[in-house]
Parts: structure tokens; C-alpha cells; sequence
């Protein structure tokens, strides 16, 4: 049990290096909301004997919850681990944007009982001008970035970066442009189109190749939304302690859509190229090199355990990402045929 150790990658230019698998304390997988305080304290320390250094949580994942448990959690564990968090703001917070993320930032600093962040992310998604909770990315350049270039001037933060969800051509504008540190990027294998050049068809929002931009501008790649928020497990009942019900982002109309393209898959295992479609989503994410570390949030320790053993397999085969190849083919084929 003790002998799988989670290799770690440089985290962009800045410095950093962390695990290639993260620990996600959001909504989704729950352990960091809804688990118990045994079960958090457990699930902690066994990340951090695997090699896990990097952990991502937000004042929105269980109204501040999350940040309260993973706080207690990791002064319990004593462990010298990295921490991120982010905020979300509103159309009215552009007004002072500094203040009103450093008043976000005060706040989760106060629930994790700590000085500073790591890592501190904008929230919200980015679109060409303000639209139902998406922010025009003109200003983020315009009026965010500077007030998190103070905020790390400040040392409240040591880097920061963006939840790199929304419209496409904002996001490649912002990691273009923008001297970000970091992205959160979707990234998995019913929508690859961050990585690789989707097929005619294809079921999903195009990234058009994200991960190649942020690699070319040395911003470091966080990889969410790895299992499509399990629907890659290829089965829709779902743990006790995750979320009953979840919104897919940027796949499907909705979960029972993903889990069906997910089962469409399943020849990765049935032909041997892997154990299970979670081993082969965590592996495939890992296959680029642009990607830093891959989040992924926990409903139990046996994830975790079994989310590390994947990982420790390292990076896909070349004859593996060229079997999904020909999937994606065939997925984006049945797609057009729906249509039609």
C-alpha cells in the first residue's frame, strides 16, 4: 500500500513543483463537505503519504465548508502541502475589484487558518462581454489581473491564475495576453478538444488545443473535470457522500448523455489497454505534457487509493491514444448521425 508515490511536475514558470494528481475538496466528490471529520483527517494524510501536495478548494464548495474542513484537516495532518483557493465575483465587485477579491480572500484565509495561499483563481467563467455569471474577459485583463498582481505584491497570495471555462475565444484571448501563473482547464476523454484536434461531429464545446497555448506561454496546467464529474466511471448511481446530481461542463446535455458516450469507451478495457475507464481517464490527461496536475475530487479513501494506483501507471501508450483515436472518430460519426 505504501510503495505507490505520485511523481510531481513544474507547475509553469512558477517554480513550483506538484503532484501530478491533486486533491479536489469541491462539491462533486464531497469527502471535504460531507465526509466525516475521521474520513477527512484519513483521506488527507494518506494523500500526502502518496505524494500529494496540491490541494484545490473554493469559498463556493459547501458555502465555505469546504475551506473550514480542509483547514482543520490539514493543521491535524501537519502537512507542508500547497494550497488554492479562488473567488467569484459579480457584476457590482468591478467597481473596486481589489477590494472585493481581497475581502474574498480575507475570508478564506480566516475559514483555512492560514496567512496565505498558494494559489488564489478567478471563478467565474469568461465570455466576450458579461453574460449570466460570466465575466467579459477585457475586464478581467482590464481591471482583475491588477488587483491580483497587488494582492501578490502583498504576499496574501503567491500566484494566481484562472478557471479557464466559458467561451473559447475569450479563453485563448486571456492565456494569450494575460501573465497568468495558472489555468484550470477541462480536459478528458469525452471532450479532449483542449489537447487535441476534435473530430468532425464531435459531441462537445472545442477548445480549440488550450493546453497548446498555455504550454507555449509557460502557464501552468491544472487539468479539471478529468472523470467529467464521474460520469467517466461509465455507471450513473453515484456515492453517498458526492453530489446526488451534477451539471455536465462542457460535454453533454446532461449526465446520462456522458455516462452513455463514457460506456461507448469501454473497449480501452475490453481490449486490455487498461483496467477500468477512470485508470484510462487519469492516465489519458496525464499523456499531455502540458499538464501539470490533474484534479480530481474524492468521495472515499478507496478513490483516492484507487485514483493514485492509476496515476502511478503513468501516461497512456501511443497505441492507446491511437484506439481513442478511432473512438472519437466513431463517436463524432454516431453524433452527426443523431443529428440527421
Amino acid at each position: 500500500m505504501g510503495q505507490v508515490r505520485i511523481e510531481d511536475r513544474e507547475l509553469g514558470k512558477t517554480g513550483l513543483r506538484v503532484s501530478a494528481l491533486g486533491f479536489g475538496c469541491g462539491n462533486v466528490g464531497g469527502l471535504m463537505i460531507r465526509g466525516s471529520v475521521a474520513e477527512r483527517e484519513r483521506a488527507v494524510a494518506r494523500a500526502v503519504e502518496l505524494g500529494i501536495n496540491y490541494f484545490d478548494t473554493a469559498p463556493a464548495y459547501g458555502d465555505g465548508q469546504s475551506e473550514r474542513n480542509l483547514g482543520a484537516a490539514l493543521k491535524a495532518v501537519r502537512a507542508p502541502v500547497y494550497v488554492g483557493t479562488k473567488f467569484r465575483l459579480g457584476a457590482a465587485d468591478l467597481r473596486d475589484a481589489r477590494r472585493a477579491i481581497g475581502r474574498s480572500l480575507d475570508d478564506s484565509l480566516r475559514r483555512l487558518g492560514r496567512e496565505r495561499v498558494d494559489l488564489l483563481q478567478l471563478h467565474n467563467p469568461l465570455a466576450g462581454r458579461r453574460d449570466k455569471g460570466a465575466l467579459d474577459v477585457g475586464e478581467v485583463i482590464d481591471e482583475v489581473i491588477p488587483a491580483l498582481l497587488a494582492l501578490q505584491a502583498q504576499g496574501k497570495t503567491l500566484f494566481w491564475g484562472v478557471t479557464a471555462l466559458g467561451d473559447t475565444a475569450a479563453l485563448h484571448r486571456l492565456v494569450g495576453s494575460a501573465p497568468l501563473d495558472t489555468a484550470q482547464v477541462c480536459y478528458n476523454l469525452l471532450n479532449p478538444s483542449a489537447g487535441v484536434e476534435l473530430p468532425p461531429g464531435f459531441p462537445a464545446q472545442d477548445f480549440q488545443r488550450l493546453l497548446l497555448r498555455a504550454q507555449e506561454r509557460r502557464v501552468g496546467v491544472i487539468v479539471i473535470r478529468v472523470l467529467a464529474a464521474g460520469a467517466l466511471s461509465g455507471v450513473t448511481t453515484r456515492h453517498p457522500v458526492a453530489v446526488p446530481t451534477v451539471e455536465p461542463i462542457a460535454t453533454g446535455p446532461d449526465y446520462a448523455s456522458d455516462v452513455r458516450r463514457a460506456q461507448a469507451l469501454r473497449a480501452l478495457v475490453t481490449e486490455g489497454h487498461v483496467g477500468s475507464l477512470v485508470e484510462a481517464s487519469l492516465r489519458f490527461a496525464l499523456s499531455s505534457p502540458a499538464a501539470s496536475s490533474v484534479l480530481l475530487g474524492y468521495s472515499s479513501l478507496e478513490h483516492l487509493e484507487d485514483a493514485a494506483a492509476a496515476v502511478a501507471k503513468g501516461p497512456l501508450p501511443t497505441a492507446t491514444l491511437d484506439r481513442l483515436s478511432v473512438l472519437w472518430a466513431q463517436s463524432g460519426r454516431r453524433s452527426k448521425t443523431t443529428e440527421g
